[in-house]
């Protein structure tokens, strides 16, 4: 199979020769072999694994989307960080993804206020 992993601004990974995919969608756990059959599924932060020549890889990957179509596996995902230590690895999503997510949350509601705050605004002029 043919693995290419984009990232947001680039990217991460573009390998051939990958005998299995393992990866974590919303769903649970899947497995691609070559010749499963095609299919789209959204991620969510996990390890995804793939095999290479008998060489196993392991990536720390954010939230994402998957498409399997033919011998092509396209992963476009948020982050991506590749590693052997699975220790390491798992340690990075609840670090790195886990709190982007809430820091986002925290954006998101400052986002709020400031867009709650300039309606006040505008309908106080207006009213003057």
């Amino acid at each position: 199979m043919h693995l290419k992993i984009l990232l947001p601004y680039r990217v991460f990974l573009d390998t051939g020769n990958v005998s299995s995919v393992v990866l974590e969608t919303t769903e649970g756990f899947y497995g691609f072999l070559p010749h499963r059959l095609d299919c789209v599924s959204a991620l969510v932060p996990g390890i995804f694994t793939y095999e290479t020549e008998g060489n196993t890889h392991y990536l720390a990957i954010d939230e994402g989307i998957c498409i399997k179509a033919g011998l092509d596996v396209l992963l476009s995902v948020r982050n991506a960080i590749g590693g052997t230590d699975l220790g390491k690895l798992h340690e990075s999503i609840n670090k790195e993804f886990l709190n982007l997510d809430e820091n986002e949350k925290n954006i998101k509601t400052a986002m709020v206020k400031l867009e709650s705050g300039l309606i006040n605004s505008v309908e106080n002029l207006s009213k003057e």
